[in-house]
Parts: structure tokens; C-alpha cells; sequence
């Protein structure tokens, strides 16, 4: 098995795992309430981080397999260097978008260690931490692409 198979069954996991402790804590959280007027106080606080980190992951793996939301109505039909001028064009866009993703991020996380959630008491860092997770993972993957194009490789081409 390939190691990026194998980060990428790791995340799916995760996210799976993600979910099904939300629809538990949400689920039950309605049902107690509903049945006894009472309800688990960390079901929100829980939902949300768990939410936050979903989508972090979520994102992380649509662009690592290239599923992320993109608008190719130009490009697609360029060729040549016209495409690769694009190609390099949009990874520079990109890149500056992370970089201010991971500094916006990283602030967060700074400001989250002295923050605490109110219920559960975690440090509020945590859920800043997904969105730097994603901002750093999708850097890494941005610099695997061009490095792969530089060498002569195209996502898809055989290693």
C-alpha cells in the first residue's frame, strides 16, 4: 500500500469517526432532552470542534485529490504554455492564499492557548489548530505538485 493511500484511508477514518461522535452527542443530546428535559452540556462545545475539524480534513483530502472546488471554464481550453502560465499563475494565487490562511491560523492558535471553551475546558487553540492543519497540509501538497511539474510529472503521471 502506498503511503499516500494509507494518509488518505487514515483521514477517511477519521472523518468517519468525526461524524459518527457528532450524530451520537447530537442524536442523544435531542433525545434526552426530548425524554427527560435534561441533555449533555458538551454536546455542542464537542459538535462544533468536530465540526471544524471535519471540514479541515475534508478540505485537506478534496484537494489532495484535486475534487476541491475549482473554476476551469479558461484553462481547460488553453494549451501549450498558455496553460502552464495558467497553471503557475493560479498555484501562485493559491499559495499566497495559504500563506495568509496559515498566519491568520497560527494567530488563532496563539490567542486560543490563554482561551478556554466554557463547558468543556479545552484550550479554544484546538479548533484553530484544524484550519493551520489544513492551511500547512495544503502548502505541502501545492509544493508536491510543483516540484512534480518542475521534474516533468503531472498529477496523474506514473511515479
Amino acid at each position: 500500500m502506498r503511503t499516500t493511500t494509507f494518509f488518505q484511508r487514515a483521514v477517511e477514518a477519521l472523518m468517519a469517526l468525526s461524524l459518527l461522535v457528532m450524530v451520537i452527542a447530537v442524536f442523544g443530546n435531542v433525545v434526552q432532552r426530548y425524554l427527560w428535559g435534561t441533555g449533555w452540556v458538551v454536546s455542542e462545545e464537542l459538535s462544533r470542534l468536530l465540526f471544524v475539524w471535519l471540514v479541515s480534513l475534508a478540505a485537506t483530502l478534496a484537494y489532495s485529490e484535486g475534487q476541491h472546488l475549482g473554476f476551469d471554464l479558461v484553462t481547460a481550453r488553453l494549451h501549450g504554455r498558455r496553460a502552464a502560465f495558467a497553471r503557475w499563475l493560479a498555484r501562485g494565487l493559491i499559495a499566497v492564499s495559504l500563506y495568509y490562511l496559515i498566519v491568520g491560523a497560527w494567530q488563532q492558535v496563539l490567542v486560543g492557548m490563554d482561551s478556554r471553551s466554557p463547558v468543556m475546558n479545552y484550550p479554544l487553540a484546538l479548533g484553530a489548530g484544524g484550519i493551520l492543519f489544513m492551511g500547512v497540509c495544503m502548502a505541502v501538497i501545492l509544493a508536491a505538485e510543483c516540484w512534480a511539474e518542475l521534474r516533468g510529472r503531472r498529477k496523474g503521471d506514473a511515479a
